[in-house]
């Protein structure tokens, strides 16, 4: 595997699972070439003319649908960890002798666990998608034949339309279909609010399957997956255990320390004017994060002022500040909590959004740069406020990429993080692995101060005899490592087990091996 210095200054291969990569040039400076994929042109009269696809089982489905050694198999994740679909198209696939698959999942969580027997015995060659827990740790020990690749939700996107990925059998899970295909999330009683994840794989793959255990009479209103795009429809049990969705990961904090973190965070957008009537926001999944929206209502409403709309994934907080009229809409993403699910249903300033209008960086503009603050988490940042969010300071592959990246283009990004964590310090020289850019990164709220990106100035001139702990990054890392210590390097190989791609498809970095 050779290996180049990228723009940003890190090893990053050119060819990984035998395809040629393009190493990260620079926020902006990479324009694709080339037109959109598309895929096969299908025959009408090779589909039921009384639109019922429906077959037995999902065994019948993939069998159909040409199941062989090689393929990409996709998913997605709007279950969770409630999904009940994944394992068990790798259970069929083991069972059919089939080898060398690549999952190509939105994420994954705690309940594919299994999957990895697929991935020692060869049915499974390798995952590109984000990873978390278990999976991510089998990645790290090297133990995936093939090389991962982690991309964020745009950037999943934007691998499927350029033909960088290509689909062969893409399965949806859907809360209600009808026989022809068309599909949403938002009813039934395996309901998961939106099927936005699922969208590139229903207009881009070859074949696709939807599975659903609530199958309706023709027309399934309102479809949020077309039937047109749909080769087969399944019948199941259950595909999918709602009361999951919600997971450690999108719950409010209530360690008092992050609460105030939070509580600084609010502060310090109401300071800088961030808070505005007609401001947009967005929060990512994390539970400090999250608290933030509460903060943000307290402030709201005692202005008197509301939001132009909030983006992200839905979830009981904001569902509330819609219903208050706090806010105007809220543009969803992905759906948090049965609350989030519930409101998508009946309130029509609730709106399902795709990663494709969100954050498709290869598109004529998206929502992210319009978005006037997010509120995201980080694993670790280090003194040029570059930013990490799938490793540990061990090295170790725990969590996925999400939407981080692609917000990193609101108007302003904040990540109120803690100093350390275990005793181990989150600011450091280097970050282990480089997620996203510093000259990105707008602002690091700590419990013992808060550090602004000298490119802000306009931020450093507004906090000025505000009263707010202002701080530069690297004393912040000094007072950490006075009550830590100097934080030990992990101890690394030289195997590039995983790379992270930038969301222009670019390689920003690459994840080795963890001994």
């Amino acid at each position: 595997m050779k290996l180049v210095k990228n723009a940003i200054g890190r090893m990053v291969p050119t060819e990984i699972n035998g395809e040629k990569q393009i190493p990260f040039q620079g926020v902006g400076k990479y324009k694709p070439e080339g037109n959109k994929h598309a895929p096969k042109i299908p025959s009408n009269t090779d589909y039921p003319l009384d639109g019922n696809k429906t077959v037995a089982s999902l065994k019948e489905a993939l069998i159909k649908a040409g199941l062989k050694d090689g393929m990409t198999i996709s998913t997605h994740h709007h279950f969770r960890n409630g999904d009940l679909i994944a394992n068990q198209i790798f259970d069929i696939a083991k069972e059919l002798g089939v080898k060398n698959l690549r999952w190509f999942p939105s994420a994954s969580f705690p309940c594919h666990e299994p999957l990895i027997k697929y991935l020692e015995d060869g049915t499974i060659n390798r995952i590109e998608g984000s990873m978390n827990g278990a999976l991510g740790r089998f990645c790290s020990e090297g133990k995936m034949k093939g090389t991962a690749v982690l991309r964020s939700h745009g950037g999943r996107y934007q691998a499927v339309q350029d033909g960088e990925v290509k689909i062969d059998i893409a399965v949806i899970g859907a809360g209600t279909a009808d026989p022809f295909g068309n599909a949403n999330g938002i009813y039934g009683p395996s309901a998961s609010g939106l099927l936005g994840f699922a969208l590139a794989d229903s207009q881009y793959a070859d074949k696709v399957i939807v599975v659903t255990d609530n199958m309706v009479p023709f027309p399934c209103i309102p479809w949020q997956i077309q039937g047109n795009h749909v080769d087969y429809t399944v019948v199941m049990d259950k595909v999918g255990i709602p009361e999951r969705i919600i997971s450690g990961t999108t719950e409010i904090t209530k360690s008092p320390d992050r609460l105030l973190l939070a509580e600084m965070t609010a502060k310090f957008c109401d300071i800088t004017g961030i808070i505005h009537d007609g401001f947009s926001f967005q929060t990512g999944a994390g539970g400090t994060s999250l608290s933030v929206s509460l903060y943000f209502k307290e402030i709201m409403k005692q202005r008197g002022i509301k939001a132009r709309f909030a983006r992200g994934g839905s979830n009981k907080y904001l569902v509330e500040m819609l219903e208050e009229g706090l806010i105007d809409y809220i543009l969803d993403g992905q759906t948090f909590d049965l609350e989030g699910v519930r409101s998508m249903g009946e309130n029509k300033g609730h709106v399902w959004t795709s990663p494709f209008t969100s954050y498709n960086y290869h598109s004529k503009g998206n929502f992210a740069g319009i978005l006037d603050v997010v509120i995201l988490g980080a694993t670790e940042v280090d003194v040029n406020f570059n930013g990490n969010v799938v490793t540990h300071s061990d090295g170790l592959l725990l969590h996925g990429i999400g939407g981080w990246q692609n917000c990193l283009f609101s108007k302003t990004v904040i990540l109120p993080i803690p100093l350390f964590r275990d005793r181990i310090p989150v600011i450091r020289d280097e970050v282990t692995t480089l997620c996203g850019p510093g000259e990105l990164i707008d602002v690091i709220v700590t419990e013992r101060g808060i550090a602004i990106n000298p490119l802000r100035k306009d931020l450093l001139e507004k906090v000025k005899g505000s009263g707010l702990p202002i701080k530069t990054i690297h004393e912040l890392k000094e007072e950490a490592e006075k009550i830590c210590g100097k934080p030990e390097k992990p101890t690394l190989g030289e195997e590039v087990v995983a790379v992270i791609k930038w969301v222009d498809g670019t390689v920003i970095d690459s994840v080795r091996k963890v001994y």
